[in-house]
């Protein structure tokens, strides 16, 4: 792959899932050894950290799309250089159990490998997320 509007239609095919609450959908845009990173720390938000692999990363996706809906995505920034793509979205995300809504803005470092993705790393207002979990 490599090319910047075929790395840009994989991820908003992510995106459109993710979006749709698909967690089948967005897992078939990874590699069947891919990885997704949350970053932060594990000890102030049990959310954050590393899965790899198919069956991991459809059980993580699939419990972040049961606690938290996103509602809008505006995407804000596209770099795309080589195999790496940066993405600076701004979300409004329902929280499910207490309904609370808020708006955030993420930045998800994306490695591609064979045309699908090899390595997803998100950045996000963790502090917030733990505030509207607590």
């Amino acid at each position: 792959m490599g090319h910047r509007e075929d790395m840009l239609d994989v991820i908003k095919r992510a995106y459109a899932a993710r979006g749709a609450g698909d967690a089948e959908g967005l897992v078939a845009a990874f590699r069947p050894e891919g990885t997704f990173n949350l970053i932060g720390d594990h000890s102030a938000l049990h959310l954050t950290g590393s899965v790899r692999g198919q069956q991991p990363l459809l059980k993580a996706f699939g419990q972040f799309i049961e606690h938290f809906a996103f509602e809008k995505r505006e995407i804000l920034t596209e770099v795309v250089e080589g195999n790496h793509a940066a993405i600076r979205s701004r979300l409004v995300i329902r929280y499910h159990p207490n309904g609370k809504i808020f708006s955030t803005e993420v930045l998800d470092l994306f490695k591609f490998q064979d045309g699908k993705i090899i390595e997803l790393i998100e950045f996000a207002d963790t502090a917030l997320v733990k505030a509207i979990i607590s």
